[in-house]
């Protein structure tokens, strides 16, 4: 789970929501949050360029337990086994992932187990499970999850990670996260940046997602929030130890 704010790579759009109103209406519900906000800044988040979900779910299968970059060069093989005839990497269609050889697959740096789920995602994509583009924007939340967690490799979190920062939705709280909790026991529990993170300074997600109701309908830029207080007690910490 992640630590700090996610932050999309390449290219990104804009909101399909007003990020303004977003904070402002968060700030007018809680005011610790509110605090957190007038930190932070505004609120900033950019989504990804438009992708298919089965092309966002193979990128996210890919870099699941990996660092950043070693999953990006990996990302960047995959591609570059399907190349066009000027040589640069083309996403490879459900059926084309389906027909790859497993060695060109394992060439590539993917594991056993990461061929076995996109595969799984390939056929699921193809079979329908996995929405297209155009039906996904007409499903709610969680019938979103409910149809992408069928696959292979793709849990709760891996869903909410594509709905808030490659479809855009606006009320998505993610609590098992692992930044979100932290930064909640910074903004919320007295967490001091720099302390040492144990189990039992983390908030239960039940107590998380209580507080949470209050910031309906713009749960997605509260969890956005989270994260950067995770970002904001790292910077905290850095400079105590650049100036002692």
């Amino acid at each position: 789970m992640m630590l700090h704010m996610p932050r999309p790579s390449g290219p990104t759009r804009k909101l399909p929501y007003d990020a303004a109103a977003a904070a402002a209406a968060l700030s007018a519900a809680d005011p610790r949050l509110a605090r957190l906000i007038a930190r932070a800044g505004p609120f900033t988040l950019r989504l990804r360029t438009r992708q298919s979900p089965f092309e966002a779910l193979t990128e996210s299968i890919l870099y699941q337990q990996l660092h950043g970059k070693a999953a990006a060069t990996i990302h960047a093989r995959l591609l570059a086994g399907f190349a066009d005839g000027d040589g640069r990497g083309a996403h490879p269609s459900p059926q084309q992932l389906l027909e790859c050889p497993t060695a060109q697959l394992r060439s590539a740096g993917l594991s056993h187990n990461k061929i076995l789920a996109i595969r799984d995602l390939a056929a699921k994509t193809l079979e329908g499970v996995v929405p297209s583009p155009q039906w996904i924007r007409r499903m709610t939340d969680e019938e979103i999850v409910e149809r992408l967690t069928q696959v292979r490799g793709i849990g709760r979190w891996t869903v909410e990670m594509l709905l808030i920062f490659h479809l855009g939705r606006p009320d998505v709280f993610p609590a098992s996260d692992y930044g979100i909790r932290k930064g909640f026991a910074l903004a919320f529990q007295g967490l001091k940046p720099g302390v040492k993170l144990t189990p039992d300074l983390l908030p239960k997600p039940e107590v998380m997602e209580q507080r949470a109701k209050r910031w309906a309908p713009w749960r997605s830029a509260a969890s956005w929030y989270l994260w950067r207080a995770c970002d904001l007690a790292a910077a905290e910490v850095e400079v105590r130890r650049s100036t002692s």
